[in-house]
C-alpha cells in the first residue's frame, strides 16, 4: 500500500509508514507558480499502476482545498487498484445546515468536490472522516465516493484505563447523543445551557461529578468558550479533577492560550489538525495523541 500525504501530513505519513510493514511512502511535489498557483507532480505515477494508495488530506485553509483535490483527482487516473482518502478533520462540517434562506451549507459543497474523485479501477473511493460534527454529512456525498465515518474514541479509552474511578462529562446533548454509546461502561454526566439574568449558562443537568476526575469529552473545540463553561460548572457541583478530550483541536487565533491557566488537569487532542497539534506540542496542560495506530487499522480494512 503506497502513502502519500500533502506536506502537513506527512510527519502522520511517516509514522505510518515506519509502523506497518506493508506500507510504502509515496511523494508528491508541492510546488508553487511565480502567481501562486500550485505546480504539482505525483514522483514516480506509474509505481501507483495496480497498487492500493493512501492520501492523507488536510484541508486547515481554503487555499488548500483546491491545491490537494488537483491531486486527488489525478491519483485514480494512474489505474490505482483501490484509493482511500484519510481526511481526519472535516473542516466545514459546522455549517451542516440551513436555517434561513441564503444561507450556505458549505459542508455539503466540500462533499460535493470530493465526490468527483473518479473511480479506480476496483470501484469508488473512500473518503475517511474522524467525528465528523453531523453524522448526517455523510448524505452529502454521492455514490461515486464511499464516506467512511471513523472515531478517534479509541484514544480515549486508552487514557480511561489509567483512570478507572473517572466519569465522562458531555458538554451539550449533541455529545451526548455522539458518543454516549460508546462509552455506555463509564460514568456519565450532561452539563447543558440554560438561559440566565439574559445570557446563558452551563449547568450539571444528570450525573453526580463530586469527589470525581471528570473527563470533558467533544469532538471539536474552536474559541473553546465551551468546555471552559462546562469545566467551571463541574468545579461547582465538586468535580475533583477537570480533563479534557476532543478529537479536533481547531483553536483559531491561537485560543488554546485560554487553557493554559484554566486548571485542567489534561487536555488531551489528536494530531487532526497539524498546526494546531504542532503549537500546543510541549505545553502545559496539552498532550497530543497520533491518530496513526488508528488510520492504520482503518485503511488496512
Amino acid at each position: 500500500m503506497i502513502v502519500l500525504s500533502c506536506p502537513q501530513m506527512q510527519p502522520l505519513a511517516a509514522a505510518m509508514a515506519a509502523a506497518g510493514g506493508r506500507f510504502s511512502p509515496g511523494e508528491v511535489a508541492w510546488g508553487s507558480f511565480p502567481d501562486g498557483y500550485p505546480r504539482l507532480k505525483i514522483i514516480d505515477s506509474g509505481a501507483l499502476r495496480g497498487r492500493d494508495v493512501v492520501f492523507l488530506a488536510s484541508f486547515d485553509t481554503p487555499g488548500e482545498i483546491f491545491r490537494q483535490l488537483s491531486v486527488l483527482y489525478e491519483i485514480p487516473r494512474y489505474a490505482v487498484r483501490t484509493f482511500k482518502v484519510v481526511l481526519p478533520y472535516y473542516p466545514t462540517g459546522t455549517m451542516e445546515r440551513v436555517e434561513e434562506e441564503g444561507q450556505i451549507a458549505t459542508a455539503a459543497s466540500l462533499a460535493r468536490m470530493l465526490s468527483l474523485i473518479p473511480m479506480t479501477m476496483s470501484g469508488p473511493a473512500q473518503i475517511l472522516v474522524y467525528d465528523i460534527h453531523a453524522l448526517q454529512e455523510r448524505f452529502y456525498f454521492s455514490d461515486q465516493v464511499i464516506p467512511r465515518l471513523e472515531t478517534a474514541v479509541p484514544l480515549l479509552r486508552a487514557r480511561l484505563a489509567a483512570l478507572p474511578e473517572a466519569a465522562v462529562a458531555f458538554p451539550d446533548e449533541g455529545a451526548v447523543k455522539r458518543f454516549g454509546r460508546m462509552l455506555s461502561d463509564h460514568p456519565q454526566i450532561v452539563c447543558r445551557k440554560v438561559r440566565k439574568d439574559g445570557g446563558r449558562e452551563v449547568k450539571v443537568e444528570e450525573g453526580d461529578p463530586a469527589g470525581r476526575h471528570v473527563v470533558i469529552l467533544d469532538d471539536l473545540v474552536q474559541s473553546g468558550g465551551t468546555l471552559l463553561s462546562c469545566a467551571a460548572a463541574l468545579r461547582r457541583a465538586g468535580a475533583e479533577a477537570i480533563s479534557v478530550f476532543v478529537s479536533h483541536g481547531v483553536f483559531p487565533g491561537e485560543s488554546w492560550r485560554a487553557f493554559e491557566s484554566a486548571g485542567i488537569h489534561r487536555f488531551w487532542l489528536t494530531d487532526s489538525c497539524p498546526a494546531t497539534a504542532a503549537a500546543v506540542s510541549g505545553r502545559e496542560p496539552f498532550e497530543v495523541l497520533s491518530l496513526a495506530p488508528l488510520i492504520l487499522e482503518a485503511v488496512s480494512r
